[in-house]
């Protein structure tokens, strides 16, 4: 996998995983959640979906 595919997939994840907090938040304290929280969240989902391609990638050589 070239690393432009792997940014593109970690981007989304990032993106993806900000929006579900967010919502999630908003749903469970019914006030919009710190910027600073929905980073943390996007960021901890950055370097697992980062790692599970590094590991995917080294299971199928």
């Amino acid at each position: 996998m070239k690393l432009w595919h792997k940014i593109i997939i970690t981007i989304v994840a990032m993106l993806i995983t900000s929006f579900v907090a967010g919502r999630l938040w908003l749903m469970a304290f019914d006030f919009v959640i710190p910027s600073y929280l929905a980073g943390v969240a996007g960021g901890l989902a950055a370097i697992l979906v980062w790692e599970l391609i590094r590991w995917i990638r080294k299971k199928n050589p």
